[in-house]
């Protein structure tokens, strides 16, 4: 699939900021076999007057900025052609939990990938006994399985509701609630997968929607979309699934970044110089693209 997206941040401060430092994690990324960008640019007003793009520990994009000047709102604009071709799940060759616990201490490695970094609590996605006891029920011949089945419950179980949460809610909190957005239901997957021993971690991105029969699309109604990833094995490796939609990912499923949680791939994150508060507006548009 072939992609045209488009992103629209929009900050209205309460009071003029004095100055300001922000990391802006928007931009899609090339991953091999899967994600193809072909053209991006990102964009800012007022103009940064620092501004340095790098990738972080996950490899995910980030662009650092700063600003000097007294400036009441800030826009971000981010626009990308991208192509998608994820594989077609195969035969499912993971272990069970045995298996995959002796699989997982038999990686020596540190980079980015391994799964040891994915496999403990982290700030959104902690482990609790209550998700646990819940995943525990999902628990399958194999890690896929039990993801499966998971990612499943989650969608049948969970109300999607996007007044119950924001984004400093945790996992423990949403699961209470049985609500919640993408962003909840995939810390609690996380949580719960990582409270069986199978590393689990946070993938965020976009989602094609596609409007019902014989209804426009709507212009700028979508959002940014999170769902899960989990390192099923050694012959498995990572394996992708989206508990909100209750489905594997697929070709619609356009990714911006890895992390352990939300705080690794938030879209903005920084300081101001300010008082008061601050009101802010999302609109994405994933546009098809004919081949």
């Amino acid at each position: 699939m072939l992609y045209d997206i488009r992103l629209h941040l929009h900050y209205d401060y309460a009071s003029a900021a004095g100055g300001g430092r922000h990391q802006v994690r928007v931009l899609p990324q090339t991953i091999a076999g899967v994600q193809r960008v072909i053209a991006a640019s990102l964009s800012f007003a007022p103009t940064p007057a620092e501004r340095a793009d790098f990738s972080d520990f996950f490899g995910n994009n980030v662009t650092a900025i700063a600003f000097r000047d007294a400036h009441e709102e800030l826009d971000i604009r981010m626009s990308a052609r991208v192509s998608v071709s994820r594989p077609e799940p195969g035969l499912d060759v993971s272990p069970d939990i045995h298996g995959l616990r002796a699989e997982l201490e038999a990686v020596r490695s540190l980079s980015p990938t391994a799964p040891h970094h994915f496999l403990t609590a982290s700030d959104h996605a902690g482990i609790d006994m209550a998700i646990t006891a819940y995943a525990q029920e999902s628990l399958a011949g194999s890690a896929v399985a039990t993801a499966v089945d998971l990612c499943n419950r989650i969608h049948r179980d969970f109300t999607y509701d996007g007044e119950a949460t924001t984004v400093q809610t945790r996992a423990s909190d949403a699961f209470a609630l049985k609500r919640g957005v993408c962003q909840d239901f995939s810390h609690i997957m996380i949580a719960g997968l990582r409270g069986l021993g199978i590393p689990a971690g946070y993938v965020s991105g976009f989602l094609r929607t596609i409007p019902p029969k014989g209804k426009p699309r709507l212009e700028g109604a979508d959002a940014m979309h999170a769902w899960v990833r989990a390192w099923c094995g050694r012959d498995a490796g990572w394996q992708e699934f989206d508990p909100t939609n209750g489905m594997r990912a697929s070709n619609d499923h356009i990714t911006v970044g890895y992390g352990r949680d939300y705080s690794d791939v938030a879209p903005i994150v920084g300081v101001l110089k300010t008082t008061g508060g601050q009101v802010g507006e999302q609109a994405v548009d994933v546009i098809p693209v004919a081949a």
